[in-house]
Protein backbone atom coordinates (compact mmCIF):
# COMPACT_ATOMS: atom_id res chain seq x y z
CA UNK A 1 0.00 0.00 0.00
CA UNK A 2 1.31 3.43 -0.94
CA UNK A 3 1.74 5.79 2.00
CA UNK A 4 -0.21 9.00 1.63
CA UNK A 5 0.89 12.61 2.04
CA UNK A 6 -1.00 14.66 4.64
CA UNK A 7 -1.32 18.45 4.95
CA UNK A 8 0.27 19.87 8.10
CA UNK A 9 -1.75 22.44 10.05
CA UNK A 10 -0.86 24.70 12.99
CA UNK A 11 -1.78 23.96 16.60
CA UNK A 12 -4.86 26.13 15.89
CA UNK A 13 -5.82 24.05 12.84
CA UNK A 14 -4.77 26.59 10.20
CA UNK A 15 -3.08 25.40 6.96
CA UNK A 16 0.71 25.73 6.83
CA UNK A 17 1.14 24.93 3.13
CA UNK A 18 3.42 22.03 4.09
CA UNK A 19 2.84 18.29 3.66
CA UNK A 20 4.52 15.17 4.96
CA UNK A 21 4.14 11.42 4.75
CA UNK A 22 1.65 9.99 7.23
CA UNK A 23 4.46 8.11 9.02
CA UNK A 24 6.40 11.36 9.47
CA UNK A 25 3.26 13.19 10.66
CA UNK A 26 2.82 10.56 13.39
CA UNK A 27 6.47 10.17 14.36
CA UNK A 28 7.13 13.92 14.61
CA UNK A 29 3.75 14.89 16.02
CA UNK A 30 2.65 17.35 13.33
CA UNK A 31 -0.87 18.70 13.66
CA UNK A 32 -3.18 17.42 10.93
CA UNK A 33 -6.82 16.90 9.97
CA UNK A 34 -8.95 13.78 10.07
CA UNK A 35 -12.54 13.29 8.97
CA UNK A 36 -15.07 11.34 11.05
CA UNK A 37 -18.54 10.17 10.09
CA UNK A 38 -21.08 8.81 12.56
CA UNK A 39 -23.96 7.05 10.84
CA UNK A 40 -27.31 6.75 12.62
CA UNK A 41 -30.79 5.39 11.94
CA UNK A 42 -34.13 7.09 12.56
CA UNK A 43 -34.78 4.32 15.08
CA UNK A 44 -32.04 5.75 17.32
CA UNK A 45 -29.19 3.39 16.55
CA UNK A 46 -25.64 4.28 15.60
CA UNK A 47 -23.28 2.32 13.40
CA UNK A 48 -20.13 1.33 15.24
CA UNK A 49 -17.03 -0.04 13.57
CA UNK A 50 -14.70 -2.42 15.32
CA UNK A 51 -11.14 -1.35 14.55
CA UNK A 52 -9.16 -3.98 12.67
CA UNK A 53 -6.87 -6.11 14.82
CA UNK A 54 -4.12 -5.02 12.38
CA UNK A 55 -4.39 -1.35 13.44
CA UNK A 56 -1.41 0.21 15.23
CA UNK A 57 -3.68 2.16 17.59
CA UNK A 58 -6.46 0.59 19.68
CA UNK A 59 -6.94 -2.61 17.65
CA UNK A 60 -10.21 -4.43 18.19
CA UNK A 61 -11.98 -1.61 20.01
CA UNK A 62 -15.30 -0.14 18.84
CA UNK A 63 -15.23 3.36 17.44
CA UNK A 64 -16.65 5.85 14.94
CA UNK A 65 -18.53 4.49 11.89
CA UNK A 66 -15.88 5.80 9.47
CA UNK A 67 -12.69 7.79 10.01
CA UNK A 68 -9.56 8.65 8.13
CA UNK A 69 -6.86 11.13 7.39
CA UNK A 70 -7.43 14.00 5.00
CA UNK A 71 -4.96 13.56 2.14
CA UNK A 72 -2.84 16.48 0.96
CA UNK A 73 -4.88 18.83 -1.22
CA UNK A 74 -8.16 17.12 -0.35
CA UNK A 75 -11.12 18.89 1.28
CA UNK A 76 -12.53 17.53 4.52
CA UNK A 77 -15.76 16.59 2.72
CA UNK A 78 -13.91 14.82 -0.10
CA UNK A 79 -11.95 12.87 2.50
CA UNK A 80 -14.97 11.61 4.43
CA UNK A 81 -16.85 10.64 1.26
CA UNK A 82 -13.75 8.75 0.02
CA UNK A 83 -13.18 7.07 3.39
CA UNK A 84 -16.84 6.01 3.62
CA UNK A 85 -16.59 4.31 0.24
CA UNK A 86 -13.23 2.70 1.06
CA UNK A 87 -13.99 1.49 4.58
CA UNK A 88 -17.60 0.28 4.31
CA UNK A 89 -18.47 0.46 0.57
CA UNK A 90 -21.14 3.11 1.14
CA UNK A 91 -21.57 5.93 -1.35
CA UNK A 92 -22.83 9.21 0.08
CA UNK A 93 -23.12 12.72 -1.33
CA UNK A 94 -21.89 15.89 0.32
CA UNK A 95 -25.48 17.00 0.96
CA UNK A 96 -25.98 13.85 3.10
CA UNK A 97 -23.42 15.13 5.60
CA UNK A 98 -24.18 17.30 8.61
CA UNK A 99 -21.10 18.73 10.33
CA UNK A 100 -21.31 18.82 14.13
CA UNK A 101 -17.89 20.24 14.89
CA UNK A 102 -14.12 20.04 14.93
CA UNK A 103 -12.61 18.35 17.94
CA UNK A 104 -8.92 18.45 18.89
CA UNK A 105 -7.52 15.07 19.86
CA UNK A 106 -3.90 15.15 20.95
CA UNK A 107 -2.60 11.79 22.19
CA UNK A 108 0.67 9.89 22.38
CA UNK A 109 0.75 6.10 22.34
CA UNK A 110 3.20 3.55 23.76
CA UNK A 111 4.17 2.48 20.21
CA UNK A 112 5.65 5.95 19.53
CA UNK A 113 2.74 7.37 17.51
CA UNK A 114 2.04 11.01 18.27
CA UNK A 115 -1.50 11.78 17.14
CA UNK A 116 -2.16 15.53 17.02
CA UNK A 117 -5.42 15.47 15.11
CA UNK A 118 -8.38 17.72 14.49
CA UNK A 119 -11.43 15.47 14.06
CA UNK A 120 -13.77 17.15 11.58
CA UNK A 121 -16.92 15.33 12.60
CA UNK A 122 -20.06 14.69 10.56
CA UNK A 123 -23.24 12.74 11.08
CA UNK A 124 -25.49 11.24 8.41
CA UNK A 125 -28.48 8.95 8.28
CA UNK A 126 -27.73 5.37 7.31
CA UNK A 127 -30.14 4.65 4.48
CA UNK A 128 -29.20 1.04 3.71
CA UNK A 129 -29.42 -2.19 5.74
CA UNK A 130 -26.31 -3.22 7.67
CA UNK A 131 -25.92 -6.29 5.40
CA UNK A 132 -25.26 -4.01 2.39
CA UNK A 133 -22.08 -2.61 3.97
CA UNK A 134 -18.75 -4.29 3.25
CA UNK A 135 -16.00 -3.60 5.81
CA UNK A 136 -12.46 -3.14 4.47
CA UNK A 137 -10.46 -5.83 6.37
CA UNK A 138 -7.36 -3.72 7.04
CA UNK A 139 -9.49 -1.00 8.62
CA UNK A 140 -12.68 -2.56 9.97
CA UNK A 141 -13.07 -5.91 11.70
CA UNK A 142 -16.87 -5.77 12.09
CA UNK A 143 -19.86 -3.44 12.05
CA UNK A 144 -22.85 -3.27 14.37
CA UNK A 145 -25.87 -1.07 14.98
CA UNK A 146 -26.25 -0.17 18.65
CA UNK A 147 -29.06 1.74 20.38
CA UNK A 148 -27.94 5.13 21.64
CA UNK A 149 -29.04 4.20 25.18
CA UNK A 150 -26.80 1.13 25.06
CA UNK A 151 -23.92 3.22 23.70
CA UNK A 152 -24.20 5.65 26.60
CA UNK A 153 -24.23 2.71 29.06
CA UNK A 154 -21.14 1.12 27.51
CA UNK A 155 -19.40 4.48 27.61
CA UNK A 156 -19.91 4.92 31.37
CA UNK A 157 -17.61 1.94 32.03
CA UNK A 158 -15.31 2.38 29.03
CA UNK A 159 -12.26 2.48 31.30
CA UNK A 160 -13.14 -1.05 32.49
CA UNK A 161 -14.98 -2.87 29.68
CA UNK A 162 -12.44 -2.54 26.83
CA UNK A 163 -15.25 -1.70 24.40
CA UNK A 164 -14.75 1.93 23.36
CA UNK A 165 -11.46 3.83 23.37
CA UNK A 166 -11.57 5.06 26.97
CA UNK A 167 -9.51 8.20 26.32
CA UNK A 168 -12.14 9.38 23.80
CA UNK A 169 -15.06 9.25 26.26
CA UNK A 170 -15.84 13.01 26.23
CA UNK A 171 -15.78 13.03 22.43
CA UNK A 172 -18.15 10.04 22.20
CA UNK A 173 -20.55 11.55 24.75
CA UNK A 174 -20.74 14.78 22.79
CA UNK A 175 -21.30 12.96 19.48
CA UNK A 176 -23.99 10.68 20.92
CA UNK A 177 -25.76 13.69 22.42
CA UNK A 178 -25.65 15.55 19.09
CA UNK A 179 -27.07 12.55 17.24
CA UNK A 180 -29.82 12.22 19.83
CA UNK A 181 -30.72 15.91 19.42
CA UNK A 182 -30.61 15.63 15.65
CA UNK A 183 -33.02 12.69 15.37
CA UNK A 184 -35.51 14.05 17.94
Amino acid sequence: MVEEFIDIVTKDGKPTGKTALKSVIHSEGHYHNTAHLWLYTKAGKILLAQRSFKKAICPGLWDVSVAGHVDAGETIEQAILRETQEEISLTLQQEDLYKIGVFPCFQTYDNGIIDNEFHHTFIAELGVPLEKLKPQPNEVEALQLVCLDTSFSLLINSHLNNYFIASNRAYYEMVFQRILEHIN
